[in-house]
């Protein structure tokens, strides 16, 4: 396949994908495809998530990063790992780097509904009590990003030649992870440790990432020539990018593309981003070994085989959320 260099990131239109005719369906397809083989990411309108929605949930969640330190660190509990609640201030460091990231942020996990024994795998969701409609909405942001997830899953696996519902049973009570992030204003930027940025270059974790408009510039995805590109998407759009756990699985025909948060310029470090990413985990038991229709002789297997959860393991060890 031609390599395709882009100088922005592609725009797809999941309402084709959905729309019962065979020919926009298939088209969908192949767009997606093109560009998760290219660049890893694109941009999704139509999707199953309101703007009014997802305006509700930033709101709340800017209030509660607002709120005093004291408050949060109530919701912060450290032997979830930080799967569940608030993780504060220099908790996380990316893969390779040392200096931890100038953020802070909550998780919203999975809540299983039915007599799933997955459930006994994942704590309970925290909730600060000062913000009572944050359950109501956090949840509500979760599901309509996970029915999304499903849809895009199910494209993928047309594209890699698989049965439509492939991802559905692995990904059904999946350790799915919804993230509210606050890059914290910087009120001194010459006592910042240079090499430290709001968010460093990273591949994420899990099968794909939906991102929720960000509020500020600076997501950028390293393009395979070595070129930082912008991402931007209208507010009504979705970015999605492929994850380690899927590029994992297809020996890196969809590829993981490394993308970082930078830093503004410095009269704009005492300014607020705040961000929203939904990573889309499989159920811990699901299987990543390479799948045999991507492997050929121009294309040995790349990866060992493991678990999504044993996976998962190793990564927030990495980050730093989780001791060896």
């Amino acid at each position: 396949m031609t390599e395709t260099l882009y100088s922005e990131i592609p725009s797809v239109d999941l309402a084709e994908f959905i729309s019962g005719d065979p020919a926009r369906k298939a088209k969908f397809v192949a767009d997606l495809g093109t560009a998760f083989n290219n660049i890893g990411f694109v941009a999704v309108r139509n999707h199953f998530l309101t703007e009014q929605l997802s305006e509700k949930l930033y709101d709340s969640f800017r209030r509660f990063f607002y709120s005093p330190d004291g408050l949060k660190k109530k919701y912060e509990f450290p032997e979830l790992h930080g799967q569940r609640g608030y993780i504060g201030k220099g908790k996380e460091t990316a893969k390779g780097f040392k200096t931890p990231d100038l953020k802070e942020f909550y998780h919203v996990g999975q809540e299983v509904t039915d007599n799933d024994p997955i459930k006994s795998e994942y704590p309970d969701n925290v909730f600060p009590n000062e913000f009572p409609e944050l359950r109501e909405t956090g949840l509500a942001v979760y599901r309509q990003l996970e029915k999304t997830g499903v849809a895009m899953l199910q494209a993928i696996a047309l594209y890699l030649g698989l049965d439509e519902q492939y991802f559905d049973d692995k990904v059904k009570n999946g350790n799915s992870i919804l993230r509210a992030i606050h890059y914290f204003p910087i009120e001194n930027p010459d006592e910042v440790p240079p090499d430290a940025v709001r968010a460093a270059a990273h591949g994420d974790i899990n099968l794909i990432t939906l991102l929720m408009g960000a509020s500020a510039e600076g997501l950028q995805v390293l393009r395979r020539d070595g070129a930082w590109i912008p991402i931007t998407a209208l507010p009504d759009q979705l970015v999605v990018n492929v994850g380690d756990m899927l590029d994992r699985l297809t020996n890196n025909r969809l590829k993981s593309t490394i993308h970082r948060v930078v830093n503004p310029p410095k009269e704009k470090m005492k300014t607020s981003r705040f961000s929203m990413p939904f990573f889309m985990h499989p159920r811990s038991e699901m299987d990543l070994t390479c799948l045999e229709s991507c492997i050929d002789a121009a294309h040995p297997k790349l990866y060992s085989d493991m678990t999504a959860g044993e996976f998962l393991d190793e990564r927030l060890m990495e980050l730093g959320l989780k001791k060896q």
